[in-house]
């Protein structure tokens, strides 16, 4: 009777003071790459590295090394050693001072994760108690974790991974003898061997772990000597802080997670960083730098840096500048001409007037001040001349470059109040680094767009339904852009890129990319001041080159040219493709004898969108014309638009979403028609 109210009072206590495991599950927070490698931690808010350590992700030889010195019976006794006990027990009586300790690896648990006041024999005793305990409510498995989580190792540092990354400068699951040796001895005195410290102690600590015999068993014959040769690490690293921006949207995304996993690669993140460091300490002063890199065909983001140093409050580091709208210059250029090439008003060859020329009030000038007079629709593109683009810009319309932005789900600011105007084309327009490079990322993938990813969490193969632009345009690009030389001092690494600065020099800009990755770079000020000399080709070019080249990922061919694409010289080119001209009258073109008027702009059986089905501002619709003779009055669903008008381009809003019929009559009484929908 009084044995079972013995057990029942035992049971009450157990059940009425359990032991506070779960309160030791606090953990600091992680931030994983894709690979599971980290990149940042989180202090817990006590303010210790305590990062989830479990067996699986320790060397196996530390382990046995571990339990071969601490506790040898770990595995059958439950909670206390008996043998162990009575062996310190027999020591202390005979030498008057304890000269082992029974400590089973429960029992530090129990210690870790409740710690005591003082050293007292009561308090010994309520470990013993609290070890038995945990060995009720947990497997060996789960308490050898434990241990491995909150072992103390100096400082702040708790947990074998703590340990490991911040004196070893590398995760525990490959370990030599002398780092698990060292990693085994520090946590019984932690402050007394810490290596950074006390290194002579520290050295000391680790002879007499591999000094024991039942260490010496599970290590090997003669690995305990080799061990002894290797230096002890005599200063404490810097835990992974790697994508700073990034980890901080993990914590927002999900601020209960004790791990995020992202789409990053450590390695690639941690090259990129170090290039936009080297980069912004010899560019100067406030300027920082900012990069991302996506995988063009699944559209996860494999490195992104969002400025030169999250700390650097002199560039204003903790602002994510692959998030903030700044003018791209030159930048949306390549997609101007994709446009043209779709549309079959120029191939390469093309002879395009760079002259000084007025658009009705707007008048381009090229970065330089000068003019190349005559020049091939190549060579305009890849020495980015500001004329021709624009004169390219005004055929194929500025709303239609708007919409196929937009379809490629990337939204520009434009001016408050302000239509899309030809000046988009040479940086009028606000635009993020991450929408840029999701534009450029659908130059990789052949014209096929992919929503880029926001680094954290990610849908693979997210394909926009529609392409930005088709696979012979998309070539074509490509194709001349590939053949733009690098900058100075860069090699060739296969790359097709474009460059572009802000008006002001506010903004320097470089994408490119192979048949696999696409890599955008801003360089800039975050406060947006101006800073002289600032150029895309100059200042943000070469650290895309050096940034590909340092990443470690491997350079993919560009696509190959689908059918149809082809480069013709200009002798072979049709008549109406040699040159590319305007003039008071509108589009024209070499062959052009007053021919019937054709309605280039929307094409047949376009779907226009204009937001009609949005339920907000309808935007006004661009139209085009070759031929003909002027005056030309347009018709809307057979309702005259306002004003005959000699130009071959007009405007027109319509009224809402659906079918509708444009028609373009000339003065010498010829029609043309077209039907689209508008969305």
């Amino acid at each position: 009777m009084i044995e079972a109210g013995a057990v029942a009072g035992l049971e009450w206590a157990d059940t009425a003071f359990p032991p506070p495991i779960d309160a030791a599950q606090q953990v600091s927070r992680e931030v994983l790459d894709r690979d599971g490698r980290l990149l940042r931690a989180f202090a817990t808010p006590e303010g210790l590295w305590r990062l989830k350590t479990t067996a699986a992700g320790v060397d196996p030889r530390y382990l046995r090394m571990l339990i071969a010195y601490e506790d040898q019976r770990f595995n059958a006794h439950g909670g206390i050693d008996p043998l162990a006990l009575g062996r310190a027990t027999l020591q202390f009586l005979g030498n008057g001072r304890i000269v082992s300790g029974a400590s089973t690896l429960s029992m530090q648990v129990a210690r870790l994760i409740e710690p005591r006041e003082s050293r007292s024999l009561l308090a010994k005793l309520r470990q013993m108690a609290r070890a038995i305990q945990i060995e009720r409510r947990l497997s060996k498995a789960e308490i050898l974790d434990l241990y491995l989580t909150h072992a103390p190792y100096g400082g702040n540092l708790e947990g074998v991974r703590a340990a490991s990354l911040a004196y070893f400068g590398k995760e525990p699951k490959r370990l030599s003898v002398a780092e698990a040796a060292l990693l085994v001895a520090l946590p019984q005195l932690p402050e007394r061997r810490r290596p950074d410290r006390h290194r002579a102690a520290a050295e000391a600590a680790r002879e007499r772990v591999l000094s024991r015999l039942a260490v010496a068993a599970v290590i090997g014959e003669g690995e305990a000597e080799r061990a002894t040769a290797e230096a002890v690490p005599s200063r404490r690293l810097q835990l992974p802080a790697l994508a700073a921006h990034v980890a901080e949207l993990a914590r927002r995304t999900k601020p209960d997670a004790t791990a995020h996993r992202t789409t990053l690669s450590a390695p690639v993140q941690e090259r990129l960083e170090a290039v936009a460091r080297a980069a912004a300490e010899k560019l100067g002063p406030k300027l920082s730098v900012a990069m991302v890199m996506a995988d063009a065909r699944t559209g996860a983001v494999v490195a992104e840096v969002g400025s030169a140093g999250y700390f650097d409050a002199s560039r204003s580091g903790f602002i994510d500048m692959t998030r903030i709208n700044r003018s791209p210059g030159s930048a949306l250029k390549p997609f101007i001409y994709g446009l043209a090439f779709e549309e079959g008003l120029v191939a390469q060859e093309t002879i395009v007037e760079d002259r000084p020329a007025d658009f009705f009030g707007y008048r381009p000038r090229n970065f330089d001040m000068s003019y190349q007079g005559d020049v091939t629709v190549r060579h305009a593109l890849q020495l980015s001349l500001n004329v021709p683009a624009v004169r390219l810009l005004d055929a194929v319309g500025p709303t239609r470059l708007m919409v196929r932005l937009r379809r490629a789900e990337v939204r520009p600011v434009l001016p408050a109040g302000e239509a899309p105007g030809l000046a988009i084309g040479l940086g009028g327009v606000g635009i993020t680094l991450r929408d840029l490079v999701q534009l450029y990322a659908a130059l990789a993938n052949e014209g096929r767009m992919v929503r880029l990813g926001n680094g954290v969490d990610r849908d693979p193969d997210v394909l926009v339904a529609d392409p930005l632009l088709d696979r012979a345009a998309v070539w074509t690009v490509t194709d001349i852009l590939s053949a733009v030389l690098p900058p100075k001092s860069s090699r060739r690494l296969g790359l097709a890129y474009k460059t572009g600065t802000s008006y002001g020099y506010r903004d320097a800009w470089s994408v490119g990319y192979d048949g696999r990755h696409v890599l955008g770079v801003w360089v800039g000020r975050a406060d947006n001041g101006a800073v002289p000399g600032l150029t895309g080709y100059d200042s943000a070019a070469p650290i895309l080159f050096e940034a590909f080249a340092r990443s470690g990922v491997a350079i993919t061919a560009l696509p190959r040219a689908p059918a149809g694409a082809v480069r013709i010289a200009q002798s072979e080119l049709p008549i109406g493709l040699r040159r590319f001209a305007t003039n008071a009258n509108g589009l024209v073109t070499a062959s052009a004898r007053e021919p019937a008027p054709e309605i280039v702009y929307p094409p047949e059986g376009a779907h226009v969108e204009l937001g009609a089905t949005g339920g907000g501002d309808i935007m006004p619709l661009s139209l085009k014309l070759q031929g003909g003779r002027a005056p030309f009055r347009w018709l809307a669903n057979g309702r005259l638009l306002p004003d005959a008008s000699r130009r071959r381009q007009a405007q027109w809003t319509p009224e809402g979403a659906g079918y509708s019929t444009l028609t373009v009559i000339d003065a010498a009484g010829r029609a043309a028609s077209v039907r689209i929908f508008v969305e």
